[in-house]
């Protein structure tokens, strides 16, 4: 007797936005696997489509509303998710709806089994547990050799230019047992680093009051030092990397230098800075004073001289005068921050800042963003400089033939995507090869803009 199989059911997904809305698609992507659910790389070829958007500035709410505007063209079928569809339109009501009224469901971020309910609705499939196969550490959308690690959701403070917690709501912290498991199933699966992310690093656990969770048998407490001496712990016997993003600079995150000193994690911190006059950083309502940072950086690298820092900032907030932005270039020149980035400030919907006055026109927050990037180009070529005849481990990224003309890769000062590369020559020995997710160690020659360029050994 012939049984004719009905098609697989195909979902079309795009994921736009932070690596946070990176780890909500492919927690949305790992349900979906698990339940036999195929993916596709085109619209057209999809039975439906999910969008998971971005609504932090007003250039990512115009991309996030021309993608679904894009599937909804091309297939019809569109379930929107993320943090413009948590955002409210004219009259209170639902953005995504008003704007596009034909998508089939909107969530906000971070709500898998709410889209999974969608998806339910409008294309059923039944779960085979015969066929319907998931790797332990879920489906990931990063390189097989490295992955973000999500250990919390929300946020608690209120800077006047951020809506983030209307989307994401306050801060809710996994339960560390939970991300352990999680962590090591991506060293198992072959994971060379470990990005761990948040929208507030240093702030795990504070909602629990730090409480007591489990991992194999153990006690251990929901709080960023002991998480991340864990972290270290599990990564270890891989060789693997931990790599920490969005730390706030709190007292405890000193904590964490002697772990970085050993070797336990890299001696990386990103720490989001934003400005460093008081009086700038009083009107962002940022939760860190930053008169002491620099004191701050000088302590870290006392005790870890080879930390590297990153940070963000925001150049042309309401009000700032000539002399604080000064101050901030001075600032970025004494702290020596190895990698900056820098936004011109652009008012977002909702949020408390578009209320303060002294609003600057748009050519002056501008200038003054490519005035910044120029110092920190300067500080960063000038540290880059001093890297020239060290030995560094590097992260293969790309090597095609087996590195024979060269490759790609990033040494622990590096995080994926936001800071510069290593570009690896041609091995001089014909015995030397360079692959895909393992490291080399290599000898830097040159840096050329915030790249250095080495030699494998």
């Amino acid at each position: 007797m012939n049984e004719t199989t009905a098609p697989t059911p195909k979902v079309g997904f795009v994921s736009l936005g932070c690596p946070k809305a990176l780890t909500d698609s492919e927690l949305i992507l790992t349900q979906l696997s698990a339940e036999g659910y195929a993916t596709s790389k085109t619209f057209a070829g999809a039975d439906l489509v999910i969008v998971n958007t971005c609504g932090f500035i007003d250039d990512a709410v115009k991309e996030s509303l021309d993608t679904i505007g894009e599937a909804l063209a091309e297939n019809g079928k569109v379930i929107v998710t993320g943090c413009l569809g948590a955002k409210a339109g004219e009259g209170g009501g639902n953005l995504v709806k008003q704007m596009h009224p034909s998508v089939l469901a909107v969530t906000g971020p971070h709500a898998t089994q709410e889209v999974m309910d969608a998806v339910h609705a409008h294309l059923p499939k039944p779960h085979d547990p015969f066929i319907d196969l998931v790797p332990a550490a879920g489906i990931k959308l990063t390189p097989k050799h490295y992955a973000y690690l999500k250990i919390s959701e929300g946020c608690n403070h209120r800077c006047s230019f951020c809506i983030i917690p209307s989307m994401r709501g306050d801060l809710v912290s996994r339960p560390i047992g939970d991300v352990l498991k999680e962590a090591r199933a991506l060293f198992e699966g072959g994971v060379k680093e470990l990005l761990v992310i948040s929208q507030d690093t240093s702030a795990y656990g504070v909602d629990v009051k730090y409480r007591t969770g489990f991992f194999d048998g153990k006690p251990v407490k929901t709080r960023m030092f002991d998480l991340v001496q864990q972290l270290g712990e599990l990564a270890k016997p891989f060789g693997a990397w931990v790599r920490l993003h969005y730390v706030y600079p709190y007292p405890h995150v000193d904590e964490l230098l002697p772990l970085m000193a050993e070797g336990l994690v890299l001696p990386y911190l990103d720490v989001p800075l934003q400005h460093a006059h008081p009086d700038v950083l009083k009107r962002m309502k940022r939760p860190a004073s930053g008169e002491r940072n620099l004191e701050r950086l000088q302590a870290w690298r006392a005790v870890c001289p080879d930390i590297v820092v990153r940070s963000t900032f925001i150049a042309g907030f309401p009000g700032e005068t000539e002399a604080e932005f000064e101050y901030l270039l001075d600032f970025l020149r004494e702290a020596e921050i190895d990698r900056a980035g820098c936004f011109a400030y652009s008012p977002v919907e909702g949020a408390s800042a578009n209320a303060l006055s002294g609003a600057l026109p748009d050519e002056v927050r501008e200038e003054r963003r490519a005035r910044f990037m120029a110092v920190a180009e300067e500080v960063s070529a000038r540290k880059l400089a001093r890297r020239v005849g060290q030995t560094l481990q590097v992260l293969v990224d790309s090597a095609p033939a087996l590195g024979r003309k060269g490759g790609l890769g990033r040494s622990y000062a590096d995080a994926p995507e936001i800071d510069g590369t290593v570009r690896l020559l041609p091995p001089e020995k014909a015995s030397v090869t360079l692959k895909v997710g393992e490291f080399k160690r290599a000898r830097v020659v040159a840096a050329e803009g915030h790249d250095l360029i080495a030699q494998p050994l």
